[in-house]
């Protein structure tokens, strides 16, 4: 297991700093670990699953068109 931190994601998503908090405070988005007070990350492992899950909806939209 690997965890990364905000910079990581960011580039592996694409998405901005705001949009990965405000998805976390949907229940869309991996929440991070705690790694001390003032710190944290994701694992690597669920931010994969869940740029996979997105690539899968995309797909099975296509699909049905």
């Amino acid at each position: 297991m690997k965890l990364i931190r905000l910079p990581k994601v960011m580039d592996y998503t694409g998405l901005a700093r705001s949009t990965i908090y405000k998805y976390i405070a949907e229940g869309t988005f991996p929440r991070p670990v705690s790694l001390g007070s003032r710190a944290s990350a994701w694992v690597e492992s669920e931010v994969q699953e869940w740029i996979l899950t997105r690539i899968e909806e995309r797909d099975a939209q296509s699909e049905t068109v």
